[in-house]
């Protein structure tokens, strides 16, 4: 996040045109990485495969669990009537997308960037003849967060200070616009020292993933070499540098690559070469690479077993690592989800009614059909489910009789403990 200050607005005001302005603040300027604080030179790419599993797992669960619409009464929650917003959120957020592949690609931008954006569209509609009017929002759209740059207004810039606001340079239309903050869905990860801008994971794990990288062309090397070890070259009398480089690419293109692998190579008399063997066994490859991968899973609150490590599993069922998973790595981002949603894509008039968008965090949550099945009859015959709603919960049709609250006719409340028993020592008295 940028401060506008006063030095940069007097900056900005100072240059002439956008031309200028992108050539001093424009991407990859010397000016911007010094402002960002990244050192030139900076390698951005990571092909750490763990990395990517994490970052698919997070994305692909925030895009299965689907938010439903309820709202608060006297009776209790109850499941609200779908509205306009309630269908871009779940059914279709604009002409391209589905509601998962919006989700998916804002958690994979946050994770990935450190914040996610998700730009809400509106339309300002003004009642005929009336006054006042209100803002529909038409559809959403996710923003890639690498082109998206957020600014505090703290000296008005934009016409009002103390505001947030988001510039996006579009890079399909070359376009640059700005929202203001009503305007941006704000996703952020639990990483954040202000609280407002998120930090990326492959920030705080830079050194651990650089490691990792590092670990895999260790390994495409060796492929590539047909897991043959380096080689000292040892001959008689004096070579000049360039007979060295012939020499040393002649045995080299001989020796190196998947189809020379035990190939038998003739040596000339007083040319001698030595295996040099650091094997990856005595480097303690395995076990390095073992554990920044658990530095990886850990960083992002995924557990071993979801990378499929298995070495010191203690989890007797599914059920128990999914909750697992639920409790300590997903509770936080859905609640993170949920608040941003309900602060911006809800009216004021619909929040003091009591409306409100929810995860259904049950989706990732589900036990085997057996287990799941006694859930819901112990659910019925407790009076805690009707039979219509656990019926929907099957996906099976309602019933006309299933909306009536059933227990056991034996059931009597806790205030009558033992009274039909002293009704029976009278009637036998007597």
């Amino acid at each position: 996040m940028m401060n506008i200050s006063s030095e940069f607005a007097a900056e900005l005001a100072a240059l002439k045109n956008d031309q200028e302005v992108g050539e001093l603040y424009g991407e990859g300027s010397d000016r911007l990485l010094e402002w960002l604080g990244i050192e030139k030179g900076t390698k951005k790419d990571i092909s750490e495969v763990t990395y990517f599993t994490c970052l698919k797992l997070l994305s692909e669960t925030i895009g299965k669990i689907p938010f439903k619409y309820y709202q608060m009464t006297e009776k209790g929650r109850i499941r609200a009537a779908p509205t306009d917003m309630t269908a871009l959120l779940t059914v279709r957020p604009n002409p391209i997308m589905t509601p998962t592949s919006m989700w998916t690609t804002a958690e994979q931008n946050t994770q990935h960037y450190g914040n996610g954006y998700i730009w809400m569209r509106r339309m300002f509609y003004r009642p005929p003849g009336g006054y006042g009017g209100y803002y529909k929002v038409l559809d959403l759209w996710p923003m890639q967060s690498n082109y998206v740059t957020v600014y505090m207004d703290d000296v008005g810039v934009f016409g009002c200070a103390g505001k947030m606001y988001y510039r996006y340079d579009d890079p399909r239309s070359g376009k640059q616009y700005v929202f203001k903050s009503e305007e941006v869905l704000h996703f952020k990860t639990p990483f954040s020292w202000d609280g407002i801008m998120g930090l990326p994971v492959r920030q705080i794990l830079k050194d651990t993933i650089g490691g990792a990288n590092a670990a895999q062309e260790v390994m495409n090397n060796q492929y590539k070499q047909g897991m043959s070890a380096a080689m000292a070259m040892q001959y008689l009398g004096d070579l000049d540098e360039t007979k060295r480089k012939q020499l040393a690419k002649k045995f080299g293109d001989a020796l190196s690559g998947p189809k020379n692998a035990g190939k038998i190579v003739p040596v000339p008399v007083g040319l001698q070469l030595t295996p040099l063997n650091v094997t990856m066994q005595s480097a303690q490859f395995a076990e390095l690479r073992q554990y920044s991968a658990l530095q990886i899973a850990a960083a992002f609150g995924v557990k071993p077993s979801q990378i499929n490590d298995y070495t010191k599993s203690s989890y007797s069922s599914q059920e128990q690592q999914m909750l697992d998973f639920y409790v300590t790595t997903m509770l936080g981002r859905l609640k993170a989800y949920e608040e941003e949603i309900n602060a911006k894509c809800l009216t004021e008039e619909e929040r003091t009614a009591g409306f409100f968008y929810k995860a259904n965090e049950k989706v990732i949550l589900r036990a085997d059909a057996k287990t799941q099945m006694e859930t819901l009859k112990d659910g019925v015959n407790n009076g805690i489910y009707t039979p219509n709603e656990a019926r929907d919960y099957l996906d099976l049709p309602a019933d006309p009789d299933g909306d009536k609250l059933i227990v056991n006719g034996n059931y009597i409340p806790l205030s009558m403990a033992g009274q039909q028993y002293s009704g029976k020592s009278q009637e036998g008295g007597n």
